[in-house]
């Protein structure tokens, strides 16, 4: 990953030309990062356990069947190349690199690679959570108040519409970091405190949900079944420090019963 970061997207940050940029579908674009990344990433991969398929943001993108190897092959890379895209095209560093490793579809280990910082955040299922080599534990919850958190960057809109005003006055603030990675491993670190996704790709989940629950938290799809990569896109996912803190939120966010978690 480390290596992938330094010859593939590193070096066309702020460097993208206008044609290195285009829409793989309406809102959704890809740049010539992302997928020189993913190639390097998959070949590297490949080496390390040969045969296993790798599911990747892109490959997906051109052949979505690609997906099922998350529950019908006995395992399973699932990759995010560059996790940001949006912000990494505009020259902002807010960007990262997942990878997960499934098996019978579940996830049982991930790393998060903070390119710009160096950061990496890895874990194994039952093997705990470490961010560059610090074993890493969800600090407590913090009164509603003082807590921060994250939304989902495409439902960010619809959530300050849907949820009532008095409800978010109860919280601290509820922004987004258009980047999933960062945005868990500053859950991990407890710089921020809950996040909040209507609807999931296990490319942008998988890691990071593992990563939480082995460090103490609570990665929960919408109906308070833990987080499961080959879940369906609307299951959605709530994190939290705890599993109190995060049927607090998991109320606040459907009153009155709103469609929210619908």
């Amino acid at each position: 990953m480390r290596e992938t970061a330094a010859l593939e997207l590193l070096p066309r940050l702020r460097k993208l030309a206008q044609d290195d940029i285009r829409e793989k579908r309406p809102g959704d674009i890809v740049t010539v990062a992302d997928e020189a990344s993913e190639r390097r990433l998959a070949a590297g991969l490949a080496q390390i356990l040969p045969g296993v398929p790798v599911v990747g943001e892109e490959a997906v993108a051109l052949e979505p069947g690609l997906l099922a190897h998350i529950l019908e092959s006995e395992a399973a890379w699932v990759v995010d190349p560059l996790d940001g895209t949006a912000n990494f095209a505009r020259g902002n560093d807010r960007f990262a690199m997942i990878v997960a490793l499934v098996q019978g579809g579940e996830t049982i280990a991930g790393w998060i690679l903070d390119p710009v910082r160096g950061q990496m955040a890895m874990g194994g299922r039952g093997a705990g959570t470490w961010i560059d080599g610090a074993p890493m534990r969800m600090p407590p919850a913090l009164p509603l108040k003082e807590s921060t958190g994250y939304v989902g960057a495409k439902f960010k809109r619809e959530f300050l519409r849907q949820v009532r005003p008095d409800v978010l006055s109860r919280l601290g603030r509820v922004t987004t970091f258009g980047c999933a990675g960062l945005e868990y491993m500053r859950l991990l670190a407890g710089r921020n405190h809950f996040s909040f996704y209507r609807w999931t790709r296990p490319w942008d989940h998988a890691a990071g949900a593992l990563l939480v629950q082995e460090a103490g938290g609570v990665a929960n799809r919408h109906d308070g079944q833990p987080y499961s990569p080959g879940q369906p896109v609307n299951a959605g996912i709530l994190v939290a420090p705890d599993a109190a803190r995060w049927q607090e939120l998991r109320a606040m966010f459907t009153e009155p019963a709103a469609p929210l978690l619908a």
